[in-house]
């Protein structure tokens, strides 16, 4: 009896550190550390939500949320990839995410995008998540670019929304003719004519080359980039453009269009707000797609796209592929997306309310690919160097052979 009480207790305590070890286990592989960058109030409220909807739909796993400022991020994060890594990452899809990719540090999550059906309900942003047929993170949320423009000036003009390149050129020769300036834009800080010369390039040569462009592996000099810059003086030799909008930002560009002396802009989704803050009204504001410039090219779109990633060296890599599998989900994109004032990704999720991203919406969800902003496709040098250019031609329409020259010795040393 003494023994088979003794065997009895050992076999109590060989089950209660069993069970020790499963709680241990269990502990450990329930919780997931999240990098990230939401400092803003928005962002940060959308985190929150998140998280907290996660932690609902999954009780047994706990999120652990380092939230660091912006600029600090971008330092943190070749770091912290590579010594105390996270489980899950924020950051951005495209060029972006590529070097992080070919280093080894961002792991493959195609499993993530085939097991949750996410090559069709993220089917735009696909192929800016894809390196070498693999997909290597998930977006959740974007912001169109496009033109906006006055509809009462195009009504009253008798201008039909331009489809092609040849009926936007015909829109500003009848809006010029009428004394109004068919563009507004502010070049000042550079980055807004980024945007033209983005779109330019996606409708001339299509996104692949576009990639390959922002990438370094195709020359500035070479002809299908000289052909877009003949595409943008048809717009800025005849002054197309307000002129002095090197000496002004892109805020100061929209009293052009709210008083009437300019009738489109190119630019994101962002500069709705500041155009009814100056008093339009939706009655007023249109909003159309970049027109088609070579006949039957896929039509790519400008919609930088953040996204999160699961590093390659994460512990808690199964419960990671749950959070960014609930984070692609429809229900957790509209949510999230209601409180960033932006777009979800996932195409079966809610249609926003709000015109301007209802209609972003439905373009992206129907773009071909997704280009992610000059300055987040291409280096930091190459982007400061290129946007210098891009606001030099659109003041010295005839530097353009110059200028691409200069381009193309940045590019031979950006990229070695």
């Amino acid at each position: 009896m003494t023994f088979i009480k003794q065997l009895a207790g050992l076999h109590k305590l060989a089950g209660l550190a069993f069970s020790a070890a499963l709680m241990s286990t269990s502990a450990f592989g329930g919780e997931i550390i999240l990098n990230s960058d939401q400092t803003d109030p928005a962002p940060k409220q959308a985190m929150e939500e998140l998280i907290a909807g996660f932690e609902e739909v999954h009780p047994d796993i706990s999120v652990k949320w380092n939230n660091f400022d912006h600029e600090g991020y971008k330092s943190a994060i070749r770091n912290f990839l590579t010594a105390e890594t996270p489980d899950v990452a924020a950051w951005y899809a495209g060029n972006r995410m590529a070097p992080f990719v070919n280093a080894g540090l961002f792991e493959d999550v195609s499993d993530v995008w085939e097991d949750n059906g996410l090559n069709d309900q993220l089917k735009s942003a696909a192929a800016s998540m894809t390196i070498d047929g693999k997909k290597w993170g998930v977006p959740y949320t974007y912001y169109q670019w496009g033109i906006y423009y006055r509809k009462d000036i195009f009504a009253e003009q008798g201008i039909t929304p331009p489809k092609t390149w040849d009926e936007l050129l015909a829109a500003c020769a009848k809006l010029q003719e009428a004394g109004v300036t068919p563009f507004t834009i502010g070049s000042k800080a550079l980055w807004p004519t980024a945007g033209w010369f983005d779109y330019l390039d996606l409708r001339v040569n299509g996104y692949e080359f576009h990639m390959d462009l922002t990438s370094g592996k195709i020359p500035y000099t070479d002809e299908r980039v000289k052909a877009v810059f003949d595409k943008w003086a048809e717009l800025v030799e005849p002054g197309y453009f307000v002129a002095n909008h090197a000496a002004i930002d892109w805020q100061d560009a929209i009293p052009h269009l709210v008083q009437g002396k300019a009738a489109m802009y190119l630019m994101g989704n962002f500069a709705v707000a500041t155009m009814k803050d100056g008093g339009l009204t939706d009655e007023q504001i249109g909003f159309l797609q970049f027109p088609e410039i070579t006949p039957g090219l896929p039509m790519a779109e400008e919609a930088p796209t953040d996204t999160f990633h699961i590093p390659s060296g994460a512990k808690n890599k199964e419960d990671a592929k749950k959070f960014l599998a609930y984070l692609a989900s429809p229900e957790a994109q509209t949510r999230m997306n209601k409180t960033l004032g932006q777009l979800p990704v996932n195409s079966q999720s809610e249609t926003p309310e709000d015109p301007y991203l209802d209609a972003g919406f439905h373009m992206l969800s129907n773009a071909y690919a997704l280009a992610q902003f000059y300055d987040r496709d291409a280096p930091a040098a190459m982007a400061k160097a290129g946007m210098e250019g891009f606001q030099e031609f659109m003041v010295k329409p005839d530097k353009a052979d110059a200028i691409l020259k200069r381009l193309e010795k940045v590019r031979a040393r950006v990229y070695k």
